[in-house]
Protein backbone atom coordinates (compact mmCIF):
# COMPACT_ATOMS: atom_id res chain seq x y z
CA UNK A 1 0.00 0.00 0.00
CA UNK A 2 1.33 3.39 -1.07
CA UNK A 3 2.40 5.69 1.80
CA UNK A 4 0.53 8.39 3.08
CA UNK A 5 1.73 12.16 3.90
CA UNK A 6 0.34 15.25 5.42
CA UNK A 7 0.65 18.01 3.14
CA UNK A 8 -1.21 20.92 2.07
CA UNK A 9 -3.07 21.43 -0.20
CA UNK A 10 -1.46 23.67 -2.12
CA UNK A 11 1.61 21.54 -1.58
CA UNK A 12 -0.36 18.55 -2.66
CA UNK A 13 -0.97 19.90 -6.06
CA UNK A 14 2.56 21.23 -6.83
CA UNK A 15 3.96 17.52 -6.06
CA UNK A 16 1.50 15.71 -7.52
CA UNK A 17 2.04 17.67 -11.14
CA UNK A 18 5.54 17.48 -10.79
CA UNK A 19 5.12 13.88 -10.90
CA UNK A 20 2.78 14.04 -13.65
CA UNK A 21 5.65 15.57 -15.62
CA UNK A 22 5.18 18.85 -15.36
CA UNK A 23 8.68 20.45 -15.91
CA UNK A 24 7.60 23.91 -16.35
CA UNK A 25 5.94 26.69 -13.88
CA UNK A 26 5.34 30.37 -14.50
CA UNK A 27 3.65 32.33 -11.68
CA UNK A 28 3.26 35.14 -9.35
CA UNK A 29 3.07 35.28 -5.56
CA UNK A 30 -0.78 35.66 -4.23
CA UNK A 31 -2.48 35.00 -1.33
CA UNK A 32 -3.52 32.27 -0.80
CA UNK A 33 -1.58 30.47 -3.31
CA UNK A 34 1.81 31.47 -2.37
CA UNK A 35 3.02 27.87 -1.10
CA UNK A 36 2.20 26.23 -4.60
CA UNK A 37 4.70 28.20 -6.31
CA UNK A 38 6.70 28.53 -3.18
CA UNK A 39 6.85 24.61 -3.68
CA UNK A 40 7.71 24.53 -7.07
CA UNK A 41 10.69 26.83 -6.91
CA UNK A 42 12.21 24.52 -4.43
CA UNK A 43 11.58 21.19 -6.43
CA UNK A 44 11.70 22.13 -10.47
CA UNK A 45 15.67 22.92 -10.13
CA UNK A 46 16.16 18.93 -8.52
CA UNK A 47 14.69 17.47 -11.48
CA UNK A 48 15.64 19.97 -14.19
CA UNK A 49 12.54 21.90 -14.99
CA UNK A 50 12.25 25.50 -14.80
CA UNK A 51 10.91 27.75 -12.11
CA UNK A 52 10.51 31.36 -13.14
CA UNK A 53 8.90 34.45 -11.20
CA UNK A 54 7.24 36.54 -13.48
CA UNK A 55 7.10 40.25 -13.63
CA UNK A 56 3.40 39.62 -13.65
CA UNK A 57 0.08 37.79 -13.78
CA UNK A 58 0.17 38.30 -17.30
CA UNK A 59 3.96 37.78 -18.89
CA UNK A 60 3.12 34.47 -16.37
CA UNK A 61 0.43 33.39 -18.37
CA UNK A 62 2.53 34.42 -22.16
CA UNK A 63 5.32 32.25 -20.61
CA UNK A 64 3.21 29.31 -20.17
CA UNK A 65 1.57 30.02 -23.70
CA UNK A 66 4.98 29.75 -25.19
CA UNK A 67 6.24 26.20 -23.15
CA UNK A 68 2.70 25.08 -23.78
CA UNK A 69 3.64 25.61 -27.49
CA UNK A 70 6.41 23.44 -27.40
CA UNK A 71 4.75 20.60 -26.26
CA UNK A 72 5.81 20.43 -22.71
CA UNK A 73 4.17 20.22 -19.48
CA UNK A 74 3.33 23.26 -18.00
CA UNK A 75 1.71 25.12 -14.95
CA UNK A 76 0.91 28.29 -13.29
CA UNK A 77 -1.05 29.31 -10.13
CA UNK A 78 -2.90 32.21 -8.97
CA UNK A 79 -5.89 33.40 -6.50
CA UNK A 80 -8.71 35.84 -7.86
CA UNK A 81 -7.09 38.95 -9.23
CA UNK A 82 -4.16 37.05 -10.67
CA UNK A 83 -6.38 34.78 -12.81
CA UNK A 84 -8.54 37.82 -13.75
CA UNK A 85 -5.67 39.00 -15.24
CA UNK A 86 -4.42 36.10 -17.01
CA UNK A 87 -7.56 35.43 -18.64
CA UNK A 88 -6.27 36.87 -22.54
CA UNK A 89 -3.23 34.54 -22.19
CA UNK A 90 -5.93 31.52 -20.99
CA UNK A 91 -8.15 32.63 -24.37
CA UNK A 92 -4.77 32.82 -26.67
CA UNK A 93 -4.27 28.98 -25.84
CA UNK A 94 -7.63 28.24 -26.33
CA UNK A 95 -7.44 29.21 -29.78
CA UNK A 96 -4.13 28.09 -30.39
CA UNK A 97 -5.57 24.74 -29.08
CA UNK A 98 -2.94 24.63 -26.47
CA UNK A 99 -2.73 22.54 -23.37
CA UNK A 100 -1.74 23.88 -19.69
CA UNK A 101 -2.46 23.96 -16.41
CA UNK A 102 -4.10 26.87 -14.24
CA UNK A 103 -4.68 26.85 -10.62
CA UNK A 104 -7.21 29.27 -9.05
CA UNK A 105 -7.18 29.10 -5.40
CA UNK A 106 -9.88 31.67 -4.73
CA UNK A 107 -10.72 34.07 -2.25
CA UNK A 108 -13.44 36.62 -1.71
CA UNK A 109 -13.78 39.51 -4.39
CA UNK A 110 -15.01 41.33 -6.32
CA UNK A 111 -11.37 43.64 -6.43
CA UNK A 112 -8.73 43.23 -3.91
CA UNK A 113 -11.72 41.84 -1.66
CA UNK A 114 -10.03 39.67 0.94
CA UNK A 115 -7.84 36.74 1.78
CA UNK A 116 -10.45 34.34 3.34
CA UNK A 117 -11.84 31.34 0.89
CA UNK A 118 -14.64 31.65 -1.63
CA UNK A 119 -16.31 30.78 -4.45
CA UNK A 120 -17.02 33.64 -6.13
CA UNK A 121 -15.31 32.91 -9.24
CA UNK A 122 -17.28 29.92 -10.68
CA UNK A 123 -18.98 32.03 -13.31
CA UNK A 124 -15.28 32.93 -14.71
CA UNK A 125 -14.19 29.86 -14.86
CA UNK A 126 -17.17 28.13 -16.52
CA UNK A 127 -18.55 31.15 -18.48
CA UNK A 128 -15.68 33.84 -18.98
CA UNK A 129 -12.22 32.61 -18.34
CA UNK A 130 -11.24 35.36 -21.29
CA UNK A 131 -12.52 36.62 -24.71
CA UNK A 132 -14.35 34.42 -27.34
CA UNK A 133 -16.18 31.72 -27.90
CA UNK A 134 -14.07 28.60 -26.16
CA UNK A 135 -14.22 26.74 -23.00
CA UNK A 136 -11.79 25.12 -20.43
CA UNK A 137 -11.88 22.09 -18.00
CA UNK A 138 -12.92 22.93 -14.60
CA UNK A 139 -12.33 20.45 -11.49
CA UNK A 140 -13.01 21.30 -8.38
CA UNK A 141 -11.46 19.44 -5.85
CA UNK A 142 -12.35 19.00 -2.04
CA UNK A 143 -10.41 17.14 -0.12
CA UNK A 144 -6.42 17.44 0.05
CA UNK A 145 -6.14 14.02 -1.99
CA UNK A 146 -8.48 14.93 -4.82
CA UNK A 147 -6.30 17.57 -5.17
CA UNK A 148 -3.18 16.11 -5.78
CA UNK A 149 -5.31 13.31 -8.00
CA UNK A 150 -6.92 15.78 -9.95
CA UNK A 151 -3.91 18.23 -10.52
CA UNK A 152 -2.08 14.89 -11.83
CA UNK A 153 -5.51 14.08 -14.28
CA UNK A 154 -5.59 17.43 -15.67
CA UNK A 155 -2.17 17.20 -17.17
CA UNK A 156 -3.56 14.16 -19.23
CA UNK A 157 -7.16 15.73 -20.23
CA UNK A 158 -4.99 19.16 -21.40
CA UNK A 159 -3.08 16.88 -23.78
CA UNK A 160 -5.80 14.20 -24.68
CA UNK A 161 -8.47 17.10 -25.55
CA UNK A 162 -5.60 20.09 -26.16
CA UNK A 163 -7.49 22.27 -23.75
CA UNK A 164 -6.79 24.49 -20.79
CA UNK A 165 -7.57 22.59 -17.90
CA UNK A 166 -8.47 24.51 -14.49
CA UNK A 167 -8.22 23.51 -10.80
CA UNK A 168 -10.69 25.58 -8.94
CA UNK A 169 -10.32 25.50 -5.59
CA UNK A 170 -9.91 27.89 -2.45
CA UNK A 171 -8.07 29.26 0.56
CA UNK A 172 -9.69 26.83 2.62
CA UNK A 173 -9.12 23.60 0.68
CA UNK A 174 -5.18 25.01 -0.19
CA UNK A 175 -4.68 26.12 3.39
CA UNK A 176 -5.46 22.47 5.29
CA UNK A 177 -3.39 19.35 5.41
CA UNK A 178 -4.59 16.13 5.30
CA UNK A 179 -3.33 12.92 4.77
CA UNK A 180 -3.01 11.87 1.25
CA UNK A 181 -1.52 9.42 -0.88
CA UNK A 182 0.74 10.69 -3.77
CA UNK A 183 0.44 9.30 -7.53
CA UNK A 184 3.39 7.39 -9.16
CA UNK A 185 5.76 9.13 -11.46
CA UNK A 186 4.56 9.66 -15.23
CA UNK A 187 7.58 7.83 -17.24
CA UNK A 188 8.11 8.72 -20.71
CA UNK A 189 5.41 10.80 -22.02
CA UNK A 190 3.39 10.76 -25.54
CA UNK A 191 5.08 12.69 -28.30
CA UNK A 192 3.08 16.00 -29.60
CA UNK A 193 3.29 15.99 -33.36
CA UNK A 194 2.01 19.45 -33.70
CA UNK A 195 4.40 21.20 -31.47
CA UNK A 196 6.50 23.81 -32.26
CA UNK A 197 10.07 22.84 -31.25
CA UNK A 198 12.34 22.40 -34.55
CA UNK A 199 11.69 20.35 -37.43
CA UNK A 200 15.32 19.14 -38.28
CA UNK A 201 14.26 19.04 -41.66
CA UNK A 202 11.83 16.09 -41.18
CA UNK A 203 8.59 17.53 -41.24
CA UNK A 204 6.74 20.68 -42.60
CA UNK A 205 6.97 23.72 -40.25
CA UNK A 206 4.57 23.83 -37.18
CA UNK A 207 2.58 27.03 -36.83
CA UNK A 208 0.98 27.65 -33.42
CA UNK A 209 -1.11 31.13 -34.00
CA UNK A 210 -5.08 32.11 -32.39
CA UNK A 211 -4.66 34.93 -36.00
CA UNK A 212 -7.42 34.03 -38.85
CA UNK A 213 -7.59 37.09 -41.12
CA UNK A 214 -10.15 35.09 -43.02
CA UNK A 215 -13.53 34.74 -41.13
CA UNK A 216 -14.66 31.22 -42.88
CA UNK A 217 -11.47 30.11 -41.65
CA UNK A 218 -11.99 31.06 -37.87
CA UNK A 219 -15.81 30.25 -38.10
CA UNK A 220 -14.87 26.67 -39.08
CA UNK A 221 -11.86 26.12 -36.62
CA UNK A 222 -14.59 26.76 -33.72
CA UNK A 223 -17.03 25.28 -35.06
CA UNK A 224 -14.47 21.94 -34.93
CA UNK A 225 -13.10 23.08 -31.04
CA UNK A 226 -17.07 23.15 -30.09
CA UNK A 227 -17.74 19.65 -31.58
CA UNK A 228 -14.55 18.27 -29.60
CA UNK A 229 -16.12 20.17 -26.22
CA UNK A 230 -19.29 17.80 -26.98
CA UNK A 231 -17.18 15.23 -26.58
CA UNK A 232 -15.35 16.29 -23.13
CA UNK A 233 -19.31 17.19 -22.30
CA UNK A 234 -20.14 13.38 -23.18
CA UNK A 235 -17.44 11.84 -21.72
CA UNK A 236 -16.07 13.77 -18.78
CA UNK A 237 -18.71 14.75 -16.26
CA UNK A 238 -17.43 13.70 -13.01
CA UNK A 239 -19.71 13.68 -9.70
CA UNK A 240 -19.82 12.60 -6.21
CA UNK A 241 -23.72 10.95 -5.35
CA UNK A 242 -23.66 10.60 -1.55
CA UNK A 243 -27.27 9.38 -0.14
CA UNK A 244 -29.35 10.70 -3.06
CA UNK A 245 -30.98 7.21 -3.91
CA UNK A 246 -34.42 8.19 -2.12
CA UNK A 247 -33.43 12.03 -1.54
CA UNK A 248 -36.65 13.95 -1.26
CA UNK A 249 -33.78 17.32 -0.97
CA UNK A 250 -30.86 16.95 -2.82
CA UNK A 251 -28.07 19.43 -2.20
CA UNK A 252 -25.57 20.10 -4.35
CA UNK A 253 -22.47 21.70 -3.22
CA UNK A 254 -18.90 21.66 -4.82
CA UNK A 255 -14.99 22.08 -3.25
CA UNK A 256 -14.89 23.57 0.17
CA UNK A 257 -18.86 24.01 0.45
CA UNK A 258 -19.47 20.67 -0.22
CA UNK A 259 -18.14 19.28 3.17
CA UNK A 260 -20.15 21.58 5.18
CA UNK A 261 -23.18 20.27 2.87
CA UNK A 262 -22.13 16.20 3.68
CA UNK A 263 -22.16 17.18 7.51
CA UNK A 264 -25.48 19.00 6.94
CA UNK A 265 -26.87 15.90 4.81
CA UNK A 266 -26.07 13.45 7.88
CA UNK A 267 -27.54 15.82 10.58
CA UNK A 268 -30.60 15.70 8.59
CA UNK A 269 -31.34 11.98 8.08
CA UNK A 270 -30.65 12.06 11.86
CA UNK A 271 -33.98 13.77 12.18
CA UNK A 272 -35.57 11.54 9.90
CA UNK A 273 -35.34 14.28 6.87
CA UNK A 274 -34.03 12.25 3.34
CA UNK A 275 -31.51 14.71 2.21
CA UNK A 276 -28.68 13.41 -0.24
CA UNK A 277 -25.66 15.36 -1.72
CA UNK A 278 -24.56 15.64 -5.44
CA UNK A 279 -21.26 17.01 -5.75
CA UNK A 280 -19.87 17.76 -9.24
CA UNK A 281 -16.12 17.40 -9.68
CA UNK A 282 -15.70 18.60 -13.13
CA UNK A 283 -17.73 22.13 -12.91
CA UNK A 284 -16.77 22.48 -16.78
CA UNK A 285 -18.49 20.03 -18.46
CA UNK A 286 -21.21 20.27 -15.72
CA UNK A 287 -22.34 16.94 -14.13
CA UNK A 288 -25.75 17.39 -15.83
CA UNK A 289 -26.50 13.77 -16.09
CA UNK A 290 -26.13 13.20 -12.24
CA UNK A 291 -29.09 15.47 -11.73
CA UNK A 292 -30.53 13.86 -14.42
CA UNK A 293 -30.23 10.94 -12.54
CA UNK A 294 -32.45 11.99 -9.71
CA UNK A 295 -35.30 14.03 -11.39
CA UNK A 296 -37.43 12.07 -10.98
CA UNK A 297 -37.61 11.41 -7.15
CA UNK A 298 -36.56 14.81 -5.97
CA UNK A 299 -38.77 17.14 -4.89
CA UNK A 300 -36.29 19.99 -4.46
CA UNK A 301 -32.62 20.91 -5.14
CA UNK A 302 -30.68 23.27 -2.50
CA UNK A 303 -27.46 24.82 -4.16
CA UNK A 304 -25.19 25.72 -1.32
CA UNK A 305 -22.35 28.03 -2.67
CA UNK A 306 -19.60 30.48 -0.45
CA UNK A 307 -21.05 33.40 -3.13
CA UNK A 308 -23.86 35.10 -4.25
CA UNK A 309 -25.35 32.50 -6.12
CA UNK A 310 -23.80 31.26 -9.53
CA UNK A 311 -23.84 27.08 -9.77
CA UNK A 312 -27.34 27.72 -8.81
CA UNK A 313 -27.80 29.29 -12.23
CA UNK A 314 -26.64 25.51 -14.07
CA UNK A 315 -29.24 23.77 -11.63
CA UNK A 316 -31.75 25.09 -12.67
CA UNK A 317 -30.79 25.08 -16.46
CA UNK A 318 -30.83 21.23 -15.79
CA UNK A 319 -34.11 21.19 -13.87
CA UNK A 320 -36.06 23.75 -16.46
CA UNK A 321 -38.56 24.22 -14.03
CA UNK A 322 -39.40 20.55 -13.27
CA UNK A 323 -37.95 20.38 -9.58
CA UNK A 324 -37.98 23.93 -7.33
CA UNK A 325 -33.89 24.82 -6.93
CA UNK A 326 -33.07 27.14 -3.98
CA UNK A 327 -30.23 28.27 -2.88
CA UNK A 328 -28.37 29.23 0.29
CA UNK A 329 -24.98 30.88 0.39
CA UNK A 330 -22.41 32.58 2.62
CA UNK A 331 -19.87 35.39 0.92
CA UNK A 332 -17.09 37.60 1.47
CA UNK A 333 -14.77 34.94 2.66
CA UNK A 334 -17.53 33.26 5.32
CA UNK A 335 -17.74 29.31 5.39
CA UNK A 336 -21.32 28.15 5.73
CA UNK A 337 -21.35 26.03 9.11
CA UNK A 338 -23.44 22.83 9.29
CA UNK A 339 -25.90 24.24 11.49
CA UNK A 340 -26.98 27.35 8.65
CA UNK A 341 -27.23 24.51 6.03
CA UNK A 342 -29.57 22.05 8.20
CA UNK A 343 -31.75 25.01 8.89
CA UNK A 344 -32.20 25.32 4.83
CA UNK A 345 -32.80 21.76 4.21
CA UNK A 346 -35.78 22.14 7.17
CA UNK A 347 -36.81 25.00 6.17
CA UNK A 348 -37.17 23.53 2.37
CA UNK A 349 -38.80 20.53 3.89
CA UNK A 350 -42.00 22.72 5.11
CA UNK A 351 -42.20 24.07 1.88
CA UNK A 352 -42.38 21.06 -0.70
CA UNK A 353 -43.72 18.92 2.19
CA UNK A 354 -40.73 16.51 1.87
Amino acid sequence: MAEKVLMKGNEAMAESALRAGCRFFFGYPITPQTELAAYMSKCMPKIGGTFLQAESEIAAINMVYGAAATGARVMTSSSSPGISLKGEGISYMAGCDLPGVIVNVQRGGPGLGGIQPSQSDYWQATRATGHGDFQIMVYAPSTVQEMADCAYLAFDKADEYRIPVMLLADGMLGQMMEPVVLPEPKGELADKPWAARGHKNERAHNIVDSLYLQAEDLERLNRERFERYDVIKKNEQRAELFMVEDADIVLVAFGASSRIARSAVVSAREKGIKAGLIRPITLWPFPADALESVMGTAKAFLSVEMNMGQMVDDIRLVSEGRVPVEFFGRTGGIIPTPVEVLAQIEALQGKVGA
